[in-house]
């Protein structure tokens, strides 16, 4: 390095985004993941005693996988390197392999491979990297928001070790913040800045986990913000305000985020808590999601979990989800609200779904020879002459129009696969099923 790079680095440095510099340096500066890197855990030991094997680090933004990966690149004695998946290519791949060939060859020093955003390699390209990671020409650290099991390829997967980060706990943005504020080095201390704790406790509270958001509020906060007669530039609540209008909202409707909370607002619904339903209806709706998906689920969940127990409940979800086709968003949301707590608080019985499934099961395991003679049509060329159809009783022809007849195949007379509940509707049904199963 020259001495123009030299200073260009120095400057670009100083000029970084404060959640850049604030970016803790050694692992006793790293705010939270203690479920991974505490004194005891597997991690830290390997990161102290520089024996780190390949890893994927996942979790959502502002957690800290990059930080981690700097930190492991401060402390180790290996070579490290850098390449974002959603700008490198194979060349700059083959750059880096070729590179770690001849730093090992000639100095025998390893080399770790920091790759950034690993999801976005496609299958080839994660495939270029496997015999690299599995030979020890490199150790892969990847970082990623989305589901490795998803997005990483199985052969990567078995040769890392998977740590998941977690959304940083309150009090740990707290203490980010607290330390930022006043460090003169790496934050914004030379500004003379003070924080109210009602401000403090909202950015960070507002930032759901997420140390980049609650820095990036606090730095616009003290770099817009006039200064008192003193000097002092005081962020109030009203500032944090201005700084950090709405949560950062966690939701990726291709990740993680997208299966828990569809999996938690179902959950909602067929435990019959309206209140929660909505929470994540609103939630979706807040990130976008799609108001056909969400209909859609509406409508299995008033057959799955509703069923008999009230048979209204899909003829509100299959109108609920052609209005909101018709209609759109804003308005969509009134129209998927009312659907949610039809279903959520109608009586509930799976005995429909166990029903199907039990039959589904039955059909695919035991071999069954045909129907019953006296239930086969006996309108098609020659069925009659056949003896098809003899013998069926007409049910409209007899009282309460109902005849006891066999319907079942020969091998399955007494099976049952819909047992109703006591519940809505269903009560009904059971009742009048009870009457004609003791007939």
């Amino acid at each position: 390095m020259d001495l123009f790079e030299y200073m260009s680095s120095q400057t670009k440095e100083k000029e970084a985004p404060l959640a850049g510099r604030m970016r803790p340096r050694t692992l006793d500066e790293v705010v939270g993941q203690q479920h991974i890197i505490g004194k005891d855990k597997l991690l830290y030991r390997a990161i102290k005693a520089d024996k780190l094997g390949s890893v994927i680090f996942y979790g959502p933004p502002g957690t800290g996988k990059t930080t981690l990966a700097k930190v492991i690149a401060n402390t180790t004695s290996a070579r490290f390197a850098q390449i974002n998946a959603t700008t490198a290519g194979k060349k700059d791949m083959e750059a880096v392999v070729n590179e770690a060939k001849q730093q090992y060859g000639m100095y025998q020093k390893k080399t770790i491979l920091f790759v950034d955003e690993i999801h976005r390699f496609n299958k080839a390209q994660q495939d270029y990297l496997l015999p690299f990671v599995e030979d020890g020409t490199v150790t892969l650290i990847g970082a990623t928001t989305e589901n490795p099991y998803f997005e990483v390829n199985g052969a990567l997967l078995s040769r890392s070790h998977i740590f998941e980060l977690k959304i940083l706990e309150t009090e740990d943005i707290r203490s980010l913040l607290v330390t930022a504020i006043s460090d003169v080095e790496r934050g914004m201390g030379s500004y003379h800045a003070k924080i109210t704790d009602e401000a403090l406790d909202f950015l960070a509270d507002m930032a759901q986990g997420d140390a980049r958001t609650a820095l990036n509020a606090l730095e616009l906060g003290v770099l817009t913000t006039s200064p008192e007669e003193d000097g002092t530039i005081v962020i109030s609540l009203e500032v944090a305000e201005e700084c950090i209008q709405r949560r950062a909202m966690k939701y990726d409707k291709d990740g993680d985020n997208h299966y828990d909370t569809i999996s938690a607002f179902i959950k909602s619904m067929r435990g019959s808590d309206a209140d929660a339903a909505l929470y994540y209806l609103a939630k979706m709706l807040t990130a976008g999601e799609s108001v056909t998906f969400i209909s859609r689920r509406i409508m299995i969940c008033a057959c799955e979990d509703v069923g008999m127990a009230d048979p209204n409940a899909i003829q509100v979800a299959v109108a609920c989800a052609q209005a909101v086709e018709r209609i759109g968003m804003p308005e969509a949301q009134i129209i998927l609200a009312e659907a949610v707590n039809y279903v959520a608080t109608a009586p509930k019985s799976n005995a429909s779904y166990l029903a199907i499934g039990k039959a589904m099961e039955t059909v695919q395991k035991q071999r069954v020879k045909s129907v019953p003679n006296h239930l086969k049509d006996s309108h098609y060329k020659g069925a009659a002459k056949l003896g098809h159809g003899e013998g069926y009783a007409y049910a409209h022809d007899y009282p309460d129009h109902y005849v006891k007849q066999q319907y079942l195949p020969d091998e399955l007379i007494g099976t049952v696969f819909y047992e109703p509940t006591e519940l809505g509707y269903e009560k009904q049904v059971r009742q009048y099923m009870d009457k004609i199963r003791r007939e």
